[in-house]
């Protein structure tokens, strides 16, 4: 099978959701952007930078804010149940210990509110406000740091061009953050393509009056040494029983690292598939996924982040292998330093292989344990 390849008729939710969930918490769901260097041995980059990613979010388009509440997120669109209508879906990603946590029974539990306005010059087209409650097994839970709470919401909307303020405010505190970003709207009628959504998991839907059943992944971000497949679930409308899609995979200086094509199964009134990628053919640091239909009629795309863990941020290739310097040699590291980008993924490859302490299995265990190791060390000896 290539990198890229499952056809989505199969139903989703093989893919758990790793370590970012506690145990006992909920994630609730309510339904509801296309396309147009470190030095050897320096020191890791500042804990600020992957505290504080708003900055590189909002660059690449996404829903990123600091602040008292700092969260991240998409905005990703789906065919409605007419031409006229489009399902924006609105997914954000935050932490535990934004939120104020009481005692409930054996646990805790807190509760927040998102509020999304959508208006057109300076007329409102949607007001939503969406008040969900959080629960958890342990105090420990409650200052957990990472992205541990998914909120998604789906608005129907018709196409064209908006400005779409969210916010999200702690129900029970005073943490709250806002951003607010102009946006187009898509029209996607026969012949055309959703954006790609980074998901956990998708059970993909067959009508496009009801939504797919997915948890999605905010952040697009995957984990080296966790995750072993990034996924991204993918839509086609008006388009014969099997259609196919160029894929393609640019790295951070925009050259193509990964191409294959996948065929688009027609269920019912659309066609899907699921995307997976590898992550030990891809790298690490930022890529971009660009899924075109054949011919050429359309075409979309998605960020992904290949990071070595929520607490080391999302930064360049370059940057990301600052962090080896414990792991391997200075000249093991330089070597992958000084790869040029188109062969970046395969160099990769060949050093996760090389450096896998159980080839057996998916995951790398010996990665996966040395940057345990580092997250140990750095919340213990901050200073």
């Amino acid at each position: 099978r290539g990198w890229v390849g499952r056809a989505s008729g199969g139903g989703g939710g093989e893919r758990g959701c790793g370590g970012r969930i506690g145990t006992g918490e909920r994630r609730e769901t309510q339904n509801g952007g296309r396309p147009g260097g470190a030095k050897r041995g320096a020191t890791p980059p500042a804990a600020n930078s992957a505290q504080d990613p708003s900055a590189f979010y909002r660059k690449r388009g996404m829903i990123a804010q600091s602040g008292t509440f700092p969260f991240v997120g998409q905005l990703r669109y789906l065919a409605g149940d007419s031409p006229d209508t489009t399902l924006a879906l609105v997914t954000l990603s935050f932490a535990n210990r934004s939120l104020t946590f009481t005692g409930d029974g054996g646990g805790q539990r807190a509760a927040y509110v998102v509020t999304i306005d959508v208006t057109e010059g300076s007329t409102p087209v949607r007001h939503l406000d969406v008040r969900k409650l959080i629960r958890v097994q342990s105090f420990h839970e409650t200052q957990r740091d990472d992205e541990s709470v998914i909120f998604q919401q789906f608005v129907s909307i018709a196409p064209g061009t908006y400005t779409f303020t969210i916010s999200v405010r702690d129900d029970a505190g005073s943490n709250t953050s806002s951003q607010q970003m102009s946006v187009t709207v898509p029209r996607l009628g026969a012949h055309t393509l959703s954006t790609p959504i980074s998901v956990y998991q998708v059970k993909p839907r067959s009508r496009t009056d009801t939504v797919p059943d997915l948890i999605a992944n905010p952040r697009s971000t995957i984990v080296l040494g966790r995750d072993t497949l990034a996924g991204l679930y993918l839509e086609g409308y008006g388009l014969p029983a099997t259609a196919r899609v160029g894929v393609q995979v640019l790295n951070d200086a925009h050259v193509v690292i990964l191409r294959d094509t996948v065929n688009l199964v027609r269920q019912g009134d659309l066609s899907s598939a699921l995307l997976d990628f590898p992550v030990s053919s891809i790298g690490v640091g930022p890529v971009t996924v660009v899924a075109s239909l054949a011919g050429g009629t359309d075409s979309v795309q998605a960020p992904l982040f290949l990071s070595f863990g929520d607490e080391f941020g999302i930064t360049s290739f370059d940057e990301l292998l600052s962090y080896l310097r414990y792991f391997v040699s200075p000249q093991r590291i330089q070597a992958l330093r000084d790869t040029p980008p188109e062969q970046r993924a395969s160099a990769w490859a060949a050093f996760w292989k090389q450096t896998d302490s159980n080839p057996s299995t998916p995951e790398n265990e010996a990665l996966r344990d040395y940057f345990k190791r580092i997250a140990t060390a750095s919340a213990r000896y901050r200073e």
